[in-house]
Parts: structure tokens; sequence; C-alpha cells
């Protein structure tokens, strides 16, 4: 997708551009933005993260996506593709689309060093006008540090933080713990970007 001149573009505009795109790109109000690659040490995190909780949850009423799935969140007009995700239940799908979804439980965000802020402040407030959206969990990739975030009122969250390579991460919204060994097997903190 080349984009020549700075303006905004509706969603529909975005969705005709991406889907021809050789590279994934961020959508905010107008606003298209392409998508940094990710380190080793992002996508080892992410496919840690992703393959215990899928396995975790096979035969059971829910789906786990990895990366490439885009998410529309209608209140903040934004289209993202979160490094993991889970929905409970049927998937439910942006009007018109059958490859955007609107329905996570469960929502992951490998931390990068561009991206923590946005990730941490606006991003997170975006998620949470989704009326599904119940958890939230944030993996630093530069070493042990896990946040999770889970919803337990209406505008009410309670926040947990793990360090420990022993430390245990118990999701509150599904059946599901992972040490934090297991998120970081093969992880290279050493390792430059």
């Amino acid at each position: 997708m080349q984009l020549q001149e700075k303006r905004d573009y509706s969603p529909i505009e975005y969705l005709e551009l991406e889907v021809i795109s050789e590279y994934r790109h961020e959508y905010i109000d107008g606003q298209i933005i392409p998508m940094t690659g990710g380190t080793p040490n992002h996508n080892q995190i992410a496919g840690n993260f992703y393959a215990a909780l899928n396995f975790a949850l096979k035969r059971q009423p829910y789906r786990v996506f990895i990366a490439d799935q885009r998410l529309w969140i209608p209140k903040k007009r934004i289209h993202t593709y979160p490094d993991v995700m889970v929905v409970a239940g049927s998937l439910e799908f942006s009007e018109g689309r059958k490859d955007t979804i609107t329905n996570p439980l469960v929502i992951c965000e490998v931390l990068s060093k561009s991206t923590r802020s946005y990730d941490l402040d606006e991003k997170f407030a975006a998620y949470r006008t989704i009326p599904s959206f119940q958890e939230y969990v944030l993996i630093d990739q530069y070493k042990n540090h896990v946040e999770q975030y889970s919803k337990t009122d209406e505008n009410k969250w309670i926040f947990s933080e793990y360090e420990q390579e022993s430390s245990i991460l118990t999701l509150s919204t599904i059946q599901f713990q992972i040490p934090l060994s297991d998120i970081y097997d093969k992880v290279d903190f050493e390792a430059k970007e």
C-alpha cells in the first residue's frame, strides 16, 4: 500500500487498500499507520503465549487468534491487529466483513519500546470500549515482566504484575495458567534489536 498524500481515509477506503497490501497497517480515526515488523523476541513471546492458549482451549467454546486477525473498535474508529486475542463463543464481524472481528474477550500485546505507551494508554482505553472485552495482558519483551488487567465490574479493573520466572500468570476470564518461564521460552534478553 503506498499512501502519497496525508489525508483522512474512511474505514471502507482503508479496508480496500489493506486487503491488497503486502504489509499490515492500523487505521486510527481516518489515519493509516504502517505497522513495524516484530523482533524475534516479540514473535517468540507471542507464539509461545498463543500456542499455550490454543492448546489449553482446544474443544472448548473459545477461538484464539495471533497477529494477523484484524479487530474493529467502532467507538474509537480503529482497525488494529492485536498480538493474541481470545473470543468466547461465536465470532462477531464488522458489518459486511468476514475478516474483521469485533468481540474479543482477552487481548494480549507484546510490548516494544516504540509501542509501550500507546499499548498501555490509548490502545487500552480503546479496547475498553468493546463490550465483550474483559482482560488485557501486556508482556515485556526485554525482561521478565507481565502486566494483567482484569475487569471486575463496569469501569473497574484489577491490576496484577508478574516478574519472577517462576511466577504463574492466571487468567481470570478463562481457565488458563502459564508460568512466565513458558511465556519466555527461547527468548534471548541479550539480543540486539
